[in-house]
């Protein structure tokens, strides 16, 4: 369970000549009661992990898709208790969960309490993107504790001498950010995301897998031809709202498919 179930499962379907697909929701949209439902068809579409939002009303990392996302959850009433306690209910999941929050939720729920009850609802990993790395303190004992992977993001904006302090502390997979700026779909990403992406992926000794941005399939194969894989929000989030699943199934299939296999 936790942070080793994570790796292994990545470890092994990359072994297995997979990309790796880690889909990004909002918890709480469209109701918490649908959440164990849209984990469950992430799951069957082939999803290698599962990244759930948890909402906030200050997301400074996210983008308008998974802001309105986020507001539409919280006027739903969704907590972060609710959404632990919904996890609950189908905590032996085959599937990795991954959570997305900012600090505060985890501060006001007890730093000590949320890691043990993320735990128990099978919360395998947890991103922190307000999080720097010199404030880690703050969470990582607890995590450690409970066994819950502490995952990093790096930017490309950082210097040489922390990307590499950032990817050789990776734990359950390194997040690329692979553009200035916040989360929502982009047309392109810039020229040198794939020497970046390779320079993370000689470092770190987890996956890494590219963020922000990767709005198709075309992107997703792209970009994960210099990594492990990718990891879709904005589109995804976008997709579910519409409640066009069929277009989910085929966005993960379609993704996870070797470069030289897919037809175009």
């Amino acid at each position: 369970m936790g942070k080793a179930k994570l790796e292994h499962t990545l470890k092994a379907k990359l072994a297995a000549g997979e990309k790796l697909f880690v889909p990004y929701i909002m918890a709480g949209d469209g109701g918490l009661d649908q959440l164990n439902n849209q984990i469950s068809l992430l799951a069957e579409a082939g999803a290698s992990a599962i990244e759930l939002g948890i909402p906030f009303s200050d997301p400074v990392a996210d983008g308008p898709t998974i802001q309105a996302a986020g507001l539409r959850s919280l006027q739903n009433g969704t907590t972060l208790k609710g959404i632990l306690d919904t996890l609950n209910e189908t905590a032996s999941r085959a599937v990795p969960i991954v959570l997305m929050t900012y600090v505060n939720p985890i501060f006001r729920y007890g730093i000590a309490a949320f890691f043990a009850d993320a735990q128990a609802a099978g919360v395998d990993g947890v991103i922190i993107p307000d999080l720097p790395m010199e404030e880690e303190t703050l969470v990582h004992e607890d995590a450690a504790k409970h066994g819950i992977a502490l995952i990093r993001l790096a930017a490309m904006t950082s210097t040489a001498d922390r990307i590499e302090a950032i990817a050789k502390r990776s734990e359950g997979f390194l997040y690329a950010v692979s553009v200035t700026g916040t989360t929502g779909a982009r047309a392109q990403h810039a020229d040198n995301v794939d020497v970046y992406l390779e320079r993370l992926k000689n470092l770190s000794p987890v996956p890494v897998l590219a963020g922000f941005g990767v709005s198709s399939a075309e992107q997703a194969k792209e970009l994960g031809s210099h990594c492990d894989g990718v990891i879709v929000g904005s589109a995804i989030v976008n997709l579910f709202h519409e409640n066009k699943t069929a277009e989910i199934q085929k966005l993960i299939q379609e993704s996870v498919r070797p470069l030289d296999t897919h037809n175009i």
